[in-house]
């Protein structure tokens, strides 16, 4: 019977012997052939992933001149928890030239509660460190474990210009990061305003990898060759702008000292060809770089808002350059003939009192009119739009108006490729109920007749004013204003850019307005702006200020046939249209279509250049 019992023991002692063998034979197949668990942490000890970062794609102007380009640039990158307690921290600070308190500074990220770091996810330790620092730092990397260098590539702009156009880029931040379903991480630059962001798909490229081995002190020996776990990056789409960049530079150059914007564009295509917002700043002070934070802390503090882009996003009374769709959509309302003449005595009298007029000739027809700019003309025109389907109903005429005017592009977004757009301005019927709700619905034509010189509630953006000369200039069709002229890829344009919108109003009415606009320069308010050899036709505007001086305002086109250029020019507390905004228009023109200034007109020129509103009381 003992022998029975140690027979038994044995057998069960050999069985859990089989058993654990075959547990652990299972295991090793399991580890081997199905998981990658200790393989991956085995890896990790060996081999390092290096993301591979695209260049952004390039952008110029339409005459192929450099408007932003890459600087390749080494970024020091670490991983907290990978940081060896007992580094030589006086050494490492030595290396990279850096104090200990720039260290420490560094490094104190709240990991805990800031979304944007993690102590298991590199971040950016420092930034466009210089070359001989790297060489220096990368010689004893080894030596640091957590702390990797990594090359980016960071924007620069050769010709310092066009910053409202071109935008910037900067890091993204988490609510980008969690709303681009894994397209950005931590550490990624975005475009974050102008073109930088209105293409940032097409700019960004897209990211690779490489993995590289490394030894047990964590030098790189060699690459690991595996094609299909390395990724090559693939560089952004290059665009070229419609962009001008000598006339976007004149243009900066004779808005220094002054505040306002300036817009012109190419009639027949709606391409952009300057967009000056002033005052502006050098785009390269935005770029990535140590300075960076302080600069744009300036720009924010700056009472003259540096940062806005006047020209798409200030709204402003046009002032009398409204006169001209007033005439327009007089004639195609049926209330105005182009030789109606009507009396203007030094204004308009209504109900005892004056609207007043500066003295001229006697309007004896539309395009008079629009030469002298007169006051009582359009006053009576704006009456008889409004109290076309009666006196009693102003609120009508009133609409039928604004819908008219909505087909010109006017208050809303013109859908231009530019980051922010403001609508401007159209007051309708409902706009004068509110605000005089005591008389709502017999307030009368009387009351907004303001708005037929371009004054009272409506307001425009110079973007707004530019296209209206355009118009005028098609006779009544315009393209889409926009900067993109194409992309390296070939891909067409969108859409909203290649087809033509059209007002609805007949090509016959513009030319008495056309004609007015010419006389206005040859002989009117804008003779200010007569260029030698070009015909341009111009309206001046003078935008009434309550808080101070009158804003400067001048929109043409040239030359009359055929026009290639259409421009308009707003100049905040600039006095009388032909004061600032004509003459910089004019020259704007010839700069485009001569290529130089005459030096007939060089006193004109250096006006505009020595001329600093902005030190005036």
């Amino acid at each position: 019977m003992y022998n029975d019992l140690h027979k038994s023991r044995g057998q069960v002692i050999k069985i859990v012997f089989v058993l654990a063998a075959v547990t652990l034979l299972g295991r090793i197949l399991f580890l081997q052939l199905v998981t990658d668990e200790y393989r991956n942490k085995a890896q990790a000890t060996a081999i390092h992933k290096y993301m591979n970062y695209p260049a952004r794609g390039v952008i110029t102007d339409r005459n192929g001149n450099l408007l932003v380009a890459n600087e390749p640039v080494f970024e020091l990158m670490v991983t907290a928890k990978q940081i060896d307690p007992a580094m030589d921290t006086l050494r490492f600070c030595q290396l990279l030239g850096i104090s200990k308190v720039e260290f420490e500074k560094a490094m104190d990220k709240d990991f805990r509660n800031d979304p944007r770091y993690s102590r298991s996810v590199p971040f950016v330790f420092q930034s466009r460190i210089p070359v001989e620092t790297y060489a220096r730092l990368q010689e004893s990397l080894y030596e640091f474990p957590g702390f990797f260098i990594q090359m980016r590539n960071v924007r620069t702009y050769p010709n310092a210009s066009a910053a409202h156009l071109l935008g910037y880029i900067n890091e993204v931040d988490q609510a980008r990061i969690e709303a681009s379903e894994g397209a950005y991480v931590r550490g990624d630059y975005i475009g974050v305003s102008g073109l930088e962001l209105v293409y940032e798909k097409e700019l960004r490229g897209e990211k690779g990898f490489d993995y590289v081995l490394k030894d047990n002190l964590g030098r790189i020996v060699g690459k690991y060759e595996d094609e299909h776990r390395n990724k090559p990056a693939i560089g952004g789409i290059d665009f070229q702008t419609t962009l001008d960049i000598n006339l976007q530079h004149y243009g900066e150059t004779l808005m220094n000292g002054k505040v306002g914007a300036i817009i012109a564009i190419s009639p027949d295509s709606g391409q952009i060809l300057a967009m000056v917002s002033a005052p502006h700043y050098d785009p390269n002070m935005l770029t990535i770089r140590k300075d960076r934070s302080d600069f744009y802390r300036n720009l924010v503090q700056d009472t003259l808002k540096p940062l806005f882009n006047r020209a798409s996003m200030a709204k402003y009374p046009p002032g009398s350059i409204f006169k001209t769709v007033v005439a327009l959509l007089g004639q195609q309302a049926g209330v105005l003939n182009a030789d109606d003449p009507i009396d203007c005595d030094l204004g308009y009298y209504y109900n005892g009192r004056l609207y007043g007029c500066h003295d001229h000739p006697m309007p004896r027809n539309i395009a008079t009119a629009i030469q002298h700019s007169c006051n009582s003309y359009f006053f009576q025109v704006l009456r008889r739009l409004v109290d076309k389907y009666g006196y009693e109903n102003p609120e009508i005429g009133l609409d039928s108006f604004i819908i008219s005017l909505q087909k010109f592009g006017l208050g809303a977004p013109l859908g231009a490729d530019i980051s922010a757009e403001s609508p401007g301005f159209l007051p309708d019927s409902r706009f004068y109920d509110r605000l005089y709700p005591k008389e709502k619905g017999e307030w009368r034509s009387p009351y907004i007749m303001s708005i037929g010189i371009g004054q009272g509630e409506v307001e425009l953006t110079t973007l707004q004013m530019a296209n209206l000369a355009a118009i005028i200039a098609n006779k009544g069709c315009y393209h889409t204003p926009h900067l993109i002229r194409n992309f390296s890829d070939g891909r067409a344009l969108p859409e909203a850019f290649r087809s033509q919108k059209c007002t609805g109003v007949d090509t016959s009415y513009f030319q008495p307005v056309i004609d007015g606009m010419e006389k206005a320069v040859i002989s009117g308010t804008a003779g200010i702006a007569r260029i030698p050899g070009i015909e341009v036709c111009g309206k001046t505007g003078t935008s009434q200020n309550p808080h101070g001086e009158d804003h400067s305002v001048f929109f043409a086109f040239a030359p009359k046939e055929n026009p290639r250029i259409a421009i308009a020019v707003y100049v905040e507390n600039g006095g009388w249209g032909a004061t600032y905004g004509a003459p910089i228009a004019s020259l704007m023109i010839e700069k485009y279509l001569n290529g130089t200034i005459s030096p007939r007109r060089k006193w004109l020129e250096n006006r505009m250049l020595e001329s600093n509103l902005i030190s005036m009381p």
